[in-house]
């Protein structure tokens, strides 16, 4: 799924195993879906092109403006309880080593075994879903701090180009990114887990499942906040001393029945947003 083909969808990207994907609005008439309101399925949807991993939220992004050094055996847990069978293993609140390095808002400085690939992967997830990947200046920022050099220089030029005024509109922002006055534009991504698909000394493969939301939050809002599930699976590289994004993709679900909570009024997200934070993720 591209503008034309796998091999030509932004003038051949950067190749090999350097090419980073996402999904990404097609251009036309302004009806990102071609009249539907439903988000449809990733893995069937011919409305959106892959081009480059980076924006999580970005699928959702585009259904809500149409809706209107170490041993990498270092890591391994010392515990002998054993996890029921068919489990995941629980997620601690720090690794074997905790992350103290931090670039801007985004940790960085993981360690060099599994359990730091999951937590690079996890917090990388956290920034690149962020309401700063719709704004020039911090996106340029979050894309240099968390993938590979090798590939940021093409990756800046198709982001830009994606996050077009047009774009910016559909999905109730300004052109420079920012909200309306009076509304406060939510984008966040929180990861339920992570596992670890393949692994060596210098590259990790590690699927993220997450939940996020996205909405203008504020009275007024015609765009309220809504939430989805997702999976992120991302390739790494050590890179710099550090784990860095070769590519990226992501898919629906899975996804649980939603529950009865009462929706919260418009002001009542706005609130939460402001006065809630974020959290660092470690295994």
């Amino acid at each position: 799924m591209s503008l034309g083909d796998e091999n030509d969808g932004f003038g051949g990207g950067v190749g090999g195993s350097g090419q980073t994907r996402t999904r990404l609005p097609e251009g036309g008439s302004g009806d990102l879906y071609g009249g539907g309101t439903r988000r449809p399925p990733v893995r069937s949807s011919r409305s959106l092109i892959t081009v480059v991993g980076v924006v999580v939220l970005l699928i959702a992004a585009i259904a809500f403006a149409n809706r209107g050094d170490g041993d990498p055996t270092a890591g391994s847990s010392t515990s002998t309880d054993k996890a029921p069978a068919g489990a995941g293993a629980p997620t601690a609140a720090t690794g074997v080593r905790p992350v103290t390095g931090r670039t801007g808002q985004i940790p960085t400085g993981f360690a060099h075994d599994e359990q730091g690939a999951q937590s690079a992967a996890s917090n990388y997830a956290v920034a690149l879903g962020s309401a700063d990947m719709f704004r020039a200046g911090p996106r340029r920022v979050i894309v240099e701090t968390v993938h590979d050099p090798a590939v940021v220089t093409g990756l800046l030029a198709r982001l830009d180009t994606s996050y077009s005024p047009g774009f910016m509109a559909a999905v109730g922002l300004e052109a420079d990114g920012t909200a309306p006055v009076g509304l406060a534009f939510v984008s966040r991504t929180i990861p339920v887990g992570a596992k670890v698909r393949d692994f060596t000394n210098d590259s990790a493969t590690v699927d993220v499942w997450c939940t996020g939301l996205v909405g203008l939050a504020g009275e007024g809002s015609t765009k309220p906040v809504t939430s989805n599930w997702f999976t992120i699976t991302q390739k790494l590289r050590w890179v710099e001393n550090d784990w860095k994004i070769v590519s990226s993709e992501q898919t629906e679900g899975p996804t649980p029945v939603n529950g009865d909570n009462r929706a919260s009024l418009a002001d009542e997200i706005a609130e939460a947003v402001e006065g809630y934070g974020g959290f660092t993720y470690a295994r």
